[in-house]
């Protein structure tokens, strides 16, 4: 079983395969933003939280998910390597997250 390190460095792998980026997104005084920023080639760009299998955003996390779709941006939960090439070709699109 993967650990989250590991979930999210397959993301970053993947991400670039598509000539795109999964950059750490950090907010210093602003918490419970997603993990990283996946940036992908025609402007499309969506945050992911990264997950250890099984696990959830905790409620604070949860809060700024609801308020970055409100936006209308795309915010994914990650907690598995298998669902990775869905999310990109999902963020490529444009489509809804998750």
């Amino acid at each position: 079983m993967k650990n989250e390190k590991q979930i999210e460095q397959k993301l970053v792998t993947e991400t670039r395969k598509k000539g795109g980026l999964a950059v750490k997104f950090v907010s210093p005084g602003y918490a419970g933003m997603p993990d990283r920023l996946v940036l992908l080639p025609g402007g499309k760009l969506a945050f992911v939280e990264v997950k250890a299998p099984g696990k959830k955003p905790r409620m604070l996390q949860v809060k700024r998910h609801e308020m970055l779709r409100e936006l209308g941006f795309q915010v994914f939960v990650l907690d598995a390597t298998e669902d990775i090439p869905g999310l990109l070709e999902t963020i490529a699109e444009g489509g809804d997250a998750q």
